[in-house]
């Protein structure tokens, strides 16, 4: 646990960007974000890393800018991960209390004992979330220690991951000149960020819309029952706009994000807008209804496959609170009300809260995942920036970096 004046930092590894974001601990145990710094990410795949030059030039251009903002020298971080590898499933250990009393020890048995399960080679146990604990048949106990019992029960929510895709994240890290303290589930922590402890406990589903991929993470009576990775995001929407309107990628998401709408419903007739062509020649205009008509479709597709993997579970009924979207895919007018009439629930789109500091920088779906890192990274681990290296050697290291880059 990060105690006051800690600086901690996490960084968000994206198929879009690449965001870094500097906190510090509070009296509190409110978290100051006082430094962000971002870059485009050109070496990820949906959610996984495929060219690691390139992602290690987008890490080192965000952390320097985040460097630059905060005033610290970064060495270690809290990464996320994510990609249609992750899997997560529930499972129950059983252990004999030693002298009738519960104590950390019998916890810790009692969780490893529940995650000794059989995983192929090529997969790791990236988490090991309790859920609840069961002393002779009495359930629903969150925290048994000092009980007295003579069985204890755990049932957990295991989650595991490529070893590859973890490995090549570390090796990117390391090759950036950064240290890696842990590696974290992006919806794990964008749910930190983003979610209430009201619905966490009345049953919600969590959904982060990336670039790349959407990431599920549902809850029940506090406890989460259920990860998983999608692999469609918000990037699949600019690649159908690009096509139908025979439009550069970039030229594509920046219509997107000016003029888009997931519900062609909702745009004014005659309304129109300039499109470049690809290659030469002079823009053209089209109609908004024709850009929304095809952001529609797509959109559809994406909430049609959430619908199913949250119905899939069998849980669907039990969400009291519906669902919570966050993620830059997300960032659409319209897509809250398109994903409450297909789903039939609740809908909500959620942005970071509870920090402070740059407030009005992380106050965006785009930075849950960030803003989420910092949350974990301050109850599970004390500073990891050293700020006592001398000033000049640390400047040193930059201009090394800085070269290094053109050889």
């Amino acid at each position: 646990m990060s105690k006051k004046g800690d600086i901690i930092v996490g960084l968000d590894i994206g198929t879009t960007k690449v965001v870094a974001l500097v906190g510090e601990v509070k009296e509190d145990g409110q978290i100051e974000v006082i430094g962000m710094g971002s870059s485009p990410s050109k070496g990820m795949q949906k959610g996984v890393i495929n060219e690691i030059e390139s992602t290690v030039d987008s890490i080192r251009k965000a952390v320097m800018e985040a460097e630059l903002m905060a005033g610290v020298q970064i060495s270690s971080v809290y990464v996320g991960i994510s990609g249609h590898h992750i899997r997560g499933f529930n499972s129950h250990g059983i252990v004999a209390v030693k002298g009738n009393e519960i104590t950390q020890v019998d916890m810790d048995r009692v969780r490893d004992q529940a995650k000794a399960v059989a995983i192929p080679m090529d997969r790791q146990v990236l988490h090991s979330i309790p859920q609840e604990y069961i002393v002779d048949s009495q359930d629903g106990i969150k925290i048994p220690l000092g009980m007295s019992g003579i069985r204890l029960e755990a049932k957990v929510h295991i989650v595991t991951s490529g070893i590859s895709a973890g490995q090549n994240i570390i090796r990117c890290c390391n090759k950036a000149g950064l240290s890696v303290a842990d590696i974290v589930l992006e919806p794990l922590c964008s749910s930190l960020s983003v979610l209430t402890d009201d619905e966490r406990e009345l049953g919600v589903a969590m959904v982060d819309v990336g670039g790349g991929t959407a990431d599920i993470i549902i809850y029940l009576k506090g406890a989460v029952v259920h990860t998983s990775v999608l692999p469609i995001g918000g990037d699949f929407v600019t690649h159908d706009i690009a096509v139908g309107l025979s439009t550069p990628m970039a030229s594509a998401e920046e219509i997107k994000k000016e003029y888009g709408c997931a519900m062609s419903c909702l745009v004014t007739k005659g309304e129109s807008l300039e499109v470049a062509k690809v290659g030469s020649g002079d823009p053209r205009h089209i109609s908004r209804q024709v850009l929304c008509d095809i952001i529609e479709a797509r959109a559809e597709e994406i909430v049609t496959m959430i619908q199913k993997e949250v119905h899939m579970t069998g849980l669907d009924d039990l969400l009291g609170a519906g669902v919570v979207f966050t993620g830059g895919g997300i960032n659409l007018p319209g897509m809250d009300q398109l994903a409450e009439e297909m789903m039939d629930m609740p809908v909500r789109v959620a942005s970071p809260s509870e920090v402070s500091g740059l407030i009005d920088l992380v106050h965006d779906p785009v930075y849950s995942t960030s803003v989420g890192l910092l949350r974990y990274a301050s109850t599970h681990s004390p500073s990891y920036i050293d700020k006592k290296r001398p000033l000049v050697k640390r400047m040193m290291e930059k201009v090394k970096v800085f070269f290094n880059d053109f050889v």
